[in-house]
């Protein structure tokens, strides 16, 4: 793949999922013990720290499987309803349950104009690339989503050890990219998204898609900037 590449951020950026990983947990928790009593904001402090994008100058090569991958994070959810008053064995069932919880797509919505995005880059002769910090199965939520015709490729942190900002996985999209002569990254985190990579000499562009849609980018990477 040479030419023209867009590298897309996912989550927040492409789609969401609504409560996002508290939210998720609060799902998990009320599927095996209804009337718990937890709050989202009960959660929140034990998720702030443990998921491997908080360290990302640290590699995770040995999480090279869903189930390593999902299994390192369980200490972090059992942690996380503990500390909002949950007992350790409700709390250890609804941490077994935050996968299929996560990964259920229905949970998930595009954001109105990301198709039409995609659509019109990939008119104009742009490539797209999916560059995410992400679960291992962010392959099946972008099939099951509809999205996943539209990439080349999809370069996922949980997959390859890297996480964003790290250089590494920004590497690793432009080697599958094949290098190509023009490339932005698109993304609404300005350390992950943006800074990464900047480093790389990559020109990033900062979206909120809940305010402002995608067109704000389409529009400069059309105009080059």
């Amino acid at each position: 793949m040479t030419g023209s590449v867009v590298l897309w951020d996912f989550d927040g950026t492409l789609a969401f999922r609504d409560g996002m990983w508290r939210g998720c947990l609060m799902e998990a928790l009320t599927e095996v013990a209804p009337g718990h009593g937890a709050t989202h904001a009960d959660l929140a402090p034990g998720l702030q720290d443990g998921f491997p994008w908080h360290r990302p100058d640290t590699g995770h090569p040995d999480l090279n499987t869903p189930d390593a991958w999902w299994d390192a994070l369980l200490p972090l959810f059992v942690k996380a309803y503990v500390g909002a008053g949950i007992d350790a064995e409700p709390a250890a069932r609804a941490a077994r349950g935050v996968r299929a919880h996560y990964t259920d797509a229905t949970r998930w919505t595009v954001f109105p104009d990301t198709v039409a995005a995609l659509a019109e880059l990939a008119e104009a002769g742009w490539r797209h690339v999916v560059v995410s910090n992400h679960v291992p199965e962010l392959d099946d939520l972008l099939r099951d989503l509809g999205l996943a015709g539209h990439f080349a490729t999809v370069v996922n942190s949980s997959l390859i050890g890297w996480e964003k900002p790290n250089r590494r996985i920004f590497e690793v999209a432009l080697e599958r990219a094949g290098h190509p002569e023009r490339v932005w990254m698109v993304g609404d985190n300005p350390v992950a998204d943006l800074a990464g990579a900047q480093a790389l000499g990559i020109p990033g562009i900062l979206v909120d898609p809940a305010q402002n849609g995608l067109r704000p980018a389409v529009r400069r990477i059309l105009t080059g900037g």
